[in-house]
């Protein structure tokens, strides 16, 4: 037992030293050394969003890492602002023309608000949710969110629908990848 461990770590030192000797890590600066021994891991969330939207043929699919980075800058769900482009638009594909809203936002009759991108629609949205419904409003959930910002009272079960497909696809797709740059 101690020798396979023993085994591992000289495996691990090997792979962690790319081939260098010691002695060429350490008359390095410290800073090589970090970069050398730096890990990164990809937030499994975007890989989960990108990959349930390309799975729905979503032109959002893309835009998954601005998802969850506009969730996380503005304390949301990270499934929320993607679930509601599900229901208000088949996660963007049904949307007034060149607007890149897929939410709903301020369309009504033949008013629609038009976004310069699908970056600035997520970025407006997500804003939009923290301070118009969250802040102003004290909404907890989806639910006291949905009495707010939809006509159809069934509006927030069809996003709830949604953020728990979501979640569904996240535990049947999960994977533990760990890239190590090296």
């Amino acid at each position: 037992m101690k020798t396979l461990f023993l085994l591992i770590l000289l495996i691990v030192i090997a792979l962690i030293s790319n081939g260098k000797t010691y002695a060429q890590n350490a008359s390095g600066s410290s800073a090589s050394l970090e970069s050398t021994l730096s890990v990164k891991k990809e937030d499994i969330r975007v890989k989960i969003i990108s990959s349930f939207l390309e799975k729905h043929s979503s032109p959002l699919a893309y835009y998954a890492k601005d998802f969850v980075q506009t969730a996380d800058l503005y304390d949301l769900d990270w499934r929320l602002v993607a679930s509601i482009s599900g229901v208000e638009s088949t996660f963007g594909k049904h949307i007034p023309y060149n607007s890149y809203n897929g939410w709903g936002w301020g369309v009504y009759g033949n008013n629609v608000i038009y976004f310069s991108s699908w970056t600035d629609g997520i970025e407006t949205v997500s804003r939009g949710l923290r301070e118009n419904y969250i802040n102003k409003w004290g909404a907890t959930d989806v639910y006291e969110i949905g009495r707010i910002y939809a006509a159809d009272p069934n509006w927030a079960s069809k996003v709830d629908f949604f953020m728990q497909k979501i979640t569904e696809f996240q535990y049947q797709n999960l994977t533990n990848d760990l890239s190590i740059s090296l």
